[in-house]
Formats: C-alpha cells, structure tokens, sequence
C-alpha cells in the first residue's frame, strides 16, 4: 500500500510538473504571438505590410514554427512567428534574399513577386531563362530576382543554357552571345561563357557593377556568400561596395575578360537565324544569342520640371565623400534617397524632398539614422513637397504647408526610382505580363 501511495505521489508530482512545463510555454507562445499581433497592427498602420517585391509566401498547412527562417532573415523584423506559425511582419521591408527560402526545414516557403492587389510587370521567361522569342535570355534583377547572390546564380545558370543552345545553332556569326549588362548577372555570365568557351562580349551601358557602382561607397551590398564561376566560393558575408567592385575585377583581369562600358544597347535585331544587337555609339554586334542582365529600372525616372537637364542635376551619387560645402538637394524617398542624404549631411547643407507624408518604404537601419538625424538637424525633410524648377543658383520647391519655396542651391540628386525598359524588350519581341502573386522559387516536392 505504501509502495502505491508512493507511486502515485510520484506520478502525480510528474504530471503536475508537466503541466507547469506545458503551461508556462504556452503562456511563452500566447505572449509571443501577442508581440508580433502587434508588431503587424502597427506595420499596417505605417504601411509596411504589403510585400512591394521578392518575398516569402508560408505553407501554413506545411509550417512546423521552427523559426528557423527568422533566424536566418538578415533583416529586422520580417518574420515572426504568430499561433506557432511564421508570419510575415514588416513585408514592405523585405527585399528577397531569400535567406528564409533555403532555411526552412520542412520546404514551406516559396519565394513570390506582386501580391493579388498589386501585380508587377514581368518578362515571359521559361525555367532555362529564355524568353518567348528563342535565343533571347534573361537573368538576374529584369526577371524578378535582384539580390547579388541570385543574380550571380541566374547568370551562371543561363548561360550554362545559353552554351546548350548555341551548340545546335550552325550559323556562322562574330558571337555566340552577347550579354548586356555588368552587374552581379551579367559579371557572372561573362565568367560563365568563358569556362563554356563561348565567344562572348559584355556590353555595359555604364560602368562595371551597374547598379552596384551607384551605391554610397560604404553600403552593405552583400549578406549571404556567393559562388563566381571561374573563382569559386566567396565568402564576403558582410562587404562594401567598393571591396566587391575590386573582387569583380580582380577575377575578370585575371580571365582576361574585358567589359565594354558605356555601350547603351538601343535595339535588337532578329534576323535569320541569329541577332543584330545595336548600341547608341552605332555598333552593331551579330550573335547566336543573347543575355539581357540589365537591371528593371532601365533609365533614371525623371521629374520633368524646368532645368533638369543641367549639369548640376544626376542621378546617383558615385563618391559622397568628395562633395564639400554645397547646398544639396536630395529627391526621393527610398532607401537610395535616404542613404545619399545621410552620406552628405556631415560635409554639406542638405535638404531633402519627398512628395509622401512619411518615410514607409525604407529599411529598419536607414529609418533610424533618418530619425535621428532629423531630431539632431543635421538635415532638413520636406514632406509633402515637390521640386518645381531647377536654376542656375537656387530652386523652387512646392510645399503643402508653406507654399512655393525659394533654395538655395548647388546641386541636385534624383531617386525618383526607374522605369521598366518596356519598350526596348518589346521592340525585341519580348512579351511582358502583369503578375499577381507570382511564384518565382519553389521547392520541388518529392
């Protein structure tokens, strides 16, 4: 008897210590869930909930709660978890390194772009990277995938398809392909036809690094390592911008690869049986093929208000560190806006223009340092505002509360975003469709 009381004091002592267990981590999770219910409401309310580009899309059905995906996110706050199941948070933020994608355990994320509200613009594109006109090939930022480290994978995937291609094509052209663009895509094509011994020619229509080259030379551009055809693993996890550029071309020199800049490519020819590609200086390139790794913005979004065109206007801010003294105005209100205001206040009297009510749309860093330096004056914001004529010595700028203002002023940079060069890849043949929700990476179920 004294044996059974003692087991079932035992027993009892087990199951209440469990319950306790049980009990205090489900208090543990409803407090969590509560955190990130929260986290979401105020999201909504500054709006920073809706996904403006790459992002995950959860399995609910599939998601164990692992976390495993918010560990993995390099930014702050996009995921959480909410009832055990990852959510997204702050999804505007999100700029699809897809980080989230390849540390799911259980494959319960797919990598999507536009949403069933908003739908994005997208190139016809097959899994190989050809688009609906045979020959024509896309990789990289044009197709949807923007991140340094996709990119550089597409480019070596295309071309890997490209080398395939050329293979059955028996005309007898100066080419075999020509890639346009020298960003992360095109850099990694250019590398990938040479270990496929293609005879290739990059044309660029700025400088080596497209979009890379723009960045404020200190800029994080890089999280995650990647693998560069002809070099292998790099494993720069956290880089600037200008330890990249000298990475690329360190690896190009020593393939002897050389990047024909400033070669805008105005045109694409189809003709039998192979490509005429046809840049503004009047150069015209035959090929079999054709890789088109340029980025979606294609040519700066203008303005269009008196005295844009002079000289003191630009469009990206190449080396802030060299500017001094001048009375700057920054347009814009992204992340590329932002990044070049803060680059520029300790040196120079800047002013910055957006026309919404608020900074939405940035990254969690840039949003503190934009705060900050606002409550230190370091630089003065007009919101609700819009430039209106550009001068020689100063501007007009529009404002919501105190009409038309009059600035002094040096120079002006623009961030007003790009537009998707529609024209050019339809002139090609290509065909474009608005996408809702589309599904770019999948996991393949067994």
């Amino acid at each position: 008897m004294e044996v059974l009381i003692e087991n079932i004091l035992v027993y009892g002592f087990i199951f209440l210590l469990c319950g306790v267990v049980i009990y205090l981590y489900l208090r543990s999770e409803k407090r969590k869930t509560q955190i990130v219910e929260e986290k979401i409401l105020k999201a909504k309310e500054e709006g920073l909930h809706e996904p403006i580009s790459l992002h995950p899309v959860i399995d609910l059905g599939t998601c164990i709660g692992s976390g495993a995906c918010i560990a993995a996110c390099p930014e702050k706050d996009i995921l959480g978890l909410w009832n055990g199941k990852a959510t997204l948070v702050n999804a505007t933020r999100c700029v699809g390194h897809g980080a989230c994608f390849h540390a799911c355990p259980v494959q319960a994320i797919s990598l999507c772009i536009g949403t069933e509200k908003r739908g994005v613009d997208l190139p016809h594109i097959h899994p190989t990277f050809e688009t609906n006109v045979p020959g024509i090939f896309i990789a990289g930022e044009l197709g949807g995938m923007g991140l340094i480290k996709n990119s550089v994978e597409q480019g070596k995937q295309a071309m890997a398809n490209i080398a395939k291609s050329v293979a059955k094509n028996n005309r007898i052209t100066e080419y075999d392909v020509v890639i346009i663009g020298a960003g992360p895509a095109g850099i990694s094509a250019s590398l990938a036809a040479k270990h496929h011994d293609l005879r290739a020619i990059t044309l660029e229509q700025d400088t080596l690094g497209g979009t890379v080259y723009t960045f404020p030379r200190a800029k994080i551009v890089m999280t995650s390592p990647m693998d560069l055809p002809l070099h292998g693993k790099v494993k720069l996890v956290e880089t600037n911008k200008s330890q990249l550029l000298k990475l690329w071309e360190e690896v190009l020199g020593k393939h002897q690869i050389t990047i024909r800049e400033n070669s805008k490519v105005d045109a694409i020819f189809q003709a039998e049986g192979f490509f005429k590609v046809h840049t503004i200086l009047g150069d015209e390139y035959p090929t079999k093929a054709v890789l088109l790794a340029i980025g979606r913005r294609g040519s700066p979004r203008k303005l269009n208000v008196p005295g844009e065109d002079t000289e003191k206007v630009a469009y990206r801010l190449l080396e802030p560190e060299n500017i001094k003294g001048k009375n700057v105005i920054v347009v814009g209100g992204g992340d590329s806006a932002i990044e070049a205001a803060l680059s520029l206040m300790d040196e120079n009297k800047v002013i910055l223009t957006y026309r919404g009510e608020a900074f939405g749309r940035i990254k969690p860093r840039n949003s503190e340092k934009i705060k900050q330096a606002m409550r230190e004056n370091l630089l003065q914001v007009y919101f609700n505002s819009n430039l209106k004529v550009i001068r020689a010595d100063d501007v007009v700028l529009s404002t919501q509360n105190q009409g038309d203002l009059t600035l002094k002023n040096d120079m002006v940079y623009i961030f007003a975003g790009g537009e998707l060069p529609t024209e050019f890849l339809q002139k090609a043949g290509i065909e474009i469709t608005k996408r809702f929700g589309y599904t770019m990476l999948k996991h393949e179920r067994k």
